[in-house]
């Protein structure tokens, strides 16, 4: 069977670290995800799905991520349930992650922003980022392939 979630989105509010009583590091946050699709008053719809990440994930990204940075996750879905004050039984779907990505600051940002935010210099906006040059190409061979239909796999 499969459980396998892939989102990409914004975080809508700064993400939450605490630690169990063992000691181990948990953070919740909320991705802001964009439909494919726009509502019946032509905006745009998106869907705010809550996110989990255990141990020193957990800690990268309470450190690094903050509210609009963009982040993309793999994990799985999780549904829970519990009994509210009420007496009422209630669910919470999550998706428990096993890989976070973080992707690009909201809006770009300069770099002195990024590199306060946690960002550091591996991230550069585009209008700094280098154009790569093509002196020496490592896949050229330097002349024509003879290849026939014969010679490919499919």
């Amino acid at each position: 069977m499969i459980n396998r979630i892939v989102l990409v989105g914004r975080l809508t509010r700064d993400p939450e670290m605490k630690y169990t009583q063992s000691g181990i590091a948990v953070t919740r946050f909320t991705l802001a995800c964009d439909r494919p699709f726009t509502g019946q008053d032509g905006k745009k719809e998106a869907d705010f799905i809550d996110c989990v990440v255990w141990r020193k994930q957990a800690e990268n990204v309470a450190q690094y991520l903050k509210k609009g940075n963009m982040a993309g996750v793999d994990g799985r879905l999780q549904i829970s349930s519990y009994e509210g004050q009420d007496g009422q039984r209630r669910y919470r779907a999550e998706v428990v992650a096993d890989s976070v990505r973080f992707l690009e600051s909201k809006g770009g940002g300069s770099q002195s922003q990024q590199q306060s935010s946690g960002w550091g210099q591996a991230q550069e906006t585009k209008s700094e980022k280098p154009q790569p040059t093509f002196t020496n190409d490592p896949f050229s061979v330097g002349g024509k392939i003879d290849l026939s239909d014969d010679d490919l796999p499919f």
